[in-house]
């Protein structure tokens, strides 16, 4: 089968043709036009090319090699000294190896014959774009990355944060906002995926909607249905035609959450959509065009998902060229204490009650949690907290009694002696001398301690104690 070639992804991009013959300007910007690109400079003979340039800032040069006002090649070395980076193809009808190699030798990107042969011309110029694409994504991904303020605060006004890991991540997605190739998402569940992918839609400049969805536990034919739709009479119950998110989400971004939970055969048709930006709904033999951008989220170890051969190595790969992991909350809790304080604004207005007030000792409390639910699950305490809050001072109550509730669930205060040396060692690691039980004490007393600030209401409640059992055992201690 011969490989297509869809350009309109990059439409924007500035494309120079630069040819002594009309004909060859006409059928090469014919040929680009209908695989979608829109932006063509045609420039007859090479005489002006460098005013041409100054005035207009272009992506790719398409250069023929033998004009009779100036040598293509002589253009080729003052492209190279003015735009190094800038990707030229040469076309020429001589079919020579020592051309070829000269024009390399100069600087060309690429080497095509006249007549031009569609599918190698658009192939060319598919690869030049890349090319481009990823130099330019590089300088804007350094620009960014060294810069200390943001270009576009605003569109991260839903994420609450003060760190300087997530900082760091907001200067990677404005490099890359403008990019046409996907993005994947992974982080915990909970730390705010799908804000992530709002912001990026937000940024990248792109005209059309943004359309979600969670893709965890759709089969192959409900996850071709939702996403390209289907036509009247296809299958049972298709009483009229339907459209599919790709084509809502035209011009704009596709978000599809839990894509690690995605069968083996919509992995295929997601690699299709993605390599090609083409699809056909369901019962229909027409191929529809795709000009949404994808983003892709997950909470799972996709590289593990990908070694296992859970999740496709080609699909992964598309997916991976831009990456964004986001850091659990339990390696920010920085920002704790501006989440709560903005939950419970928030918590109070939709409930109707007087913002309370937050102590201290609420803030240290929550420092000892570990969190596995992340943000959401934050949220979800404070906005409890806050509803059953009756005085002018947030409890600590709720708190506790899921913190500690959790504290003991875990396996390991269910350990007893009759099991085995491997469960035991899930938590503890002994050396070759077993420490004494005082030893054990002290030690567990100086962690939680440790862990808690000092504060020995909420270090007691980790020790599954109470605060006058924890004083007793302080007494006389040094810790």
């Amino acid at each position: 089968m011969s490989e297509k070639y869809n350009l309109q992804n990059l439409s924007t991009f500035q494309i120079l043709l630069v040819d002594d013959e009309p004909d060859a300007l006409s059928a090469m910007e014919m040929t680009l036009r209908s695989a979608g690109c829109t932006s063509i400079h045609a420039c007859l003979g090479g005489k002006d090319i460098f005013k041409i340039m100054t005035a207009n800032e272009f992506d790719l040069v398409i250069l023929d090699l033998m004009m009779p006002d100036i040598s293509g090649i002589s253009i080729l070395k003052g492209i190279n000294e003015k735009y190094s980076d800038l990707p030229v193809i040469m076309a020429t009808g001589v079919n020579s190896i020592e051309t070829a190699v000269e024009c390399m030798k100069e600087g060309a990107y690429d080497y095509i014959l006249k007549p031009l042969e569609r599918q190698r011309f658009l192939s060319a110029v598919h690869h030049a774009f890349n090319i481009r694409s990823l130099i330019k994504e590089n300088i804007a991904l350094s620009t960014r990355m060294l810069a200390e303020k943001l270009i576009n605060p605003e569109a991260f006004n839903n994420i609450i944060t003060d760190s300087e890991k997530m900082f760091t991540i907001f200067r990677y997605i404005e490099a890359i906002a403008p990019s046409v190739h996907p993005v994947l998402i992974t982080g915990e569940t909970g730390v705010g995926k799908e804000l992530v992918a709002k912001s990026i839609h937000n940024i990248s400049g792109r005209i059309g909607e943004f359309t979600a969805i969670n893709v965890a536990g759709l089969d192959d034919n409900i996850f071709s249905d939702t996403l390209f739709g289907h036509i009247k009479g296809s299958f049972t119950g298709a009483e009229t035609n339907r459209k599919g998110l790709v084509e809502n989400a035209t011009n704009g971004t596709l978000f599809l959450d839990e894509i690690g939970d995605l069968s083996a055969q919509s992995q295929v048709k997601l690699l299709r959509l993605i390599q090609e930006c083409e699809y056909r709904p369901l019962g229909s033999d027409v191929t529809k065009r795709s000009t949404a951008r994808i983003i892709t989220a997950t909470c799972k170890d996709i590289k593990e998902l990908k070694i296992s051969n859970s999740f496709r190595k080609d699909l992964f790969y598309r997916l991976h060229t831009h990456h964004i992991n986001i850091p659990p909350l339990r390696d920010r809790k920085g920002d704790i204490k501006t989440l709560v304080k903005r939950f419970a604004e928030k918590a109070a207005h939709e409930l109707g009650k007087t913002i309370p007030s937050i102590p201290n000792e609420l803030f240290e409390l929550l420092m000892t949690y570990h969190f596995p639910g992340n943000i959401r699950e934050l949220q979800a305490m404070v906005f409890d907290a806050v509803s059953n809050c009756n005085s002018r001072i947030l409890a600590l109550r709720n708190f506790k009694e899921t913190i500690f509730g959790q504290l003991s669930s875990t396996n390991i205060n269910k350990i007893s002696i009759a099991e085995s040396d491997t469960d035991c060692e899930k938590f503890i690691k002994f050396k070759d001398k077993l420490p004494s039980l005082k030893e054990c004490e002290n030690i567990l007393i100086n962690e939680a301690l440790k862990r808690t600030n000092r504060n020995l209401t909420n270090a007691a409640g980790m020790l599954g104690i109470t605060r006058q059992a924890l004083g007793q055992r302080l007494k006389g201690k040094k810790i």
